[in-house]
Formats: C-alpha cells, structure tokens, sequence
C-alpha cells in the first residue's frame, strides 16, 4: 500500500516500501543511498546511483544536500524505499543544474536509505 505524507513545504513523500519504523536518521549522520531523479514534468530520468550501481553518500542536514532531500530522507527510516517529490523552490530553484534540470523544475527522486553510517 502506498502512502503520502506531506513533510514540509514543497516535499510530499510516498511510501513505496516500509522501512524498520525504529531507526530514523538525525541531522549530521552520514547516509548511504540509492535514488534515481526524474523531471515532474515528462519522466525525464537526470541521474542514477542505480544505474551507476555506486550507492550516495552524504552527510544529512547540514545542506550538503537540496533542501527536499534534506527535508525529506530526514523522515525515512532505515531500509525504507519512497518516492520524494520536491518542488523547484526545495530543489534547484531558478538556477536549475547540470544543463539536465531545467530552471524551476519540479523533481521526483525514488530513494532509498541503505545505511546510517
């Protein structure tokens, strides 16, 4: 079953697979992730660790990161899978990135938390 939650201004979050419900992460743990980041507005896939089959990893809310992941992963317990859908304001904004997310650009990330690290 599918479940959406709306974490902060510009994240809403669907669950695709259920975490350990016990083990969340905290601001300035290191994460290691897979995602998969597509434009809202066709599909359009811009970037892959799955693809690449190399897991990301990060530091969580310290804004090494957009303000959705931050906002949003945040939220995810240890081994969940979910989609995040970030709007342009929580994701690249105006300035848009790479020459592959066009400015102001909503995004949808397929994420998920392999690991506190």
């Amino acid at each position: 079953m599918l479940r959406s939650s709306r974490i902060a201004m510009g994240v809403t979050k669907t669950v695709i697979t259920a975490g350990d419900n016990a083990t969340f992460p905290k601001a300035g743990d290191r994460l290691t992730m897979h995602y998969t980041g597509t434009l809202a507005s066709n599909g359009n896939k811009f970037d892959s660790s799955v693809d690449r089959g190399q897991p990301f990893q990060f530091q969580i809310g310290v804004g090494q990161v957009i303000k959705g992941w931050d906002e949003g992963v945040i939220q995810m317990s240890l081994g969940e899978k979910a989609t995040l859908h970030i709007t342009s304001d929580f994701g690249y904004g105006a300035r848009g990135a790479g020459g592959v997310i066009p400015p102001n650009a909503d995004l949808n990330f397929d994420v998920e938390l392999l690991a506190i690290n």
